[in-house]
């Protein structure tokens, strides 16, 4: 596996060693020795999947502390865009976001660590899949509008398709002034 640092501590991209031929392929999604050894040194608790048809945007979510989650990303078939906002508000990365192509055929996968808010926009019908490092809890949870005017973050959808509960979720600002 290739781990890479992202611009933001803690956020790491990973690519597996596929192994492939005319049958198919094979490779490990996660091997608890090799994350360790690349500053990923957290148990999972949690697995989570979704599916998303072509244009729908989830996100952007959190689980507040104590039930703050870690998470292992990635994409089982299709490709999406993923996001992961910086909302540690002592990390010199607060309010930056990194965004991701998560694509199927390369397997890669992203780690996003507690304190950060996160969502994707599925580029194609896809089958999402995440690990936690926390169980979830509703009365944790937390979230940034998608179409936050001051983080202005590119989805690559026109027009996506965003839930109603996602479409109330308040700005940045409003949400992190008191900080």
């Amino acid at each position: 596996m290739e781990f890479r640092k992202t611009s933001i501590e803690g956020l790491i991209e990973i690519y597996p060693k596929v192994f492939g031929d005319a049958r198919g392929h094979f490779f490990e999604s996660y091997r608890e020795d090799l994350f360790f050894q690349n500053g990923i040194p957290f148990k999972f608790v949690q697995d989570n999947q979704s599916f998303s048809t072509a244009g729908v945007l989830r996100g952007l979510h959190f689980q507040n502390s104590p039930f703050a989650q870690g998470k292992l990303v990635r994409v089982i078939i299709g490709k999406v865009i993923d996001v992961a906002v910086d909302i540690r508000p002592n990390s010199p990365t607060f309010g930056k976001y990194e965004k991701f192509v998560l694509d199927a055929k390369l397997q890669n996968m992203v780690y996003i660590p507690e304190g950060f808010a996160h969502g994707f926009a599925a580029l194609e019908d896809s089958i999402f899949s995440y690990k936690c490092t926390n169980n979830y809890n509703k009365a944790s949870e937390g979230g940034i509008i998608w179409n936050d005017s001051d983080l202005n973050i590119d989805w690559c959808i026109e027009h996506p398709n965003v839930s109603e509960k996602d479409l109330e979720l308040p700005n940045f600002k409003d949400l992190f002034s008191k900080n």
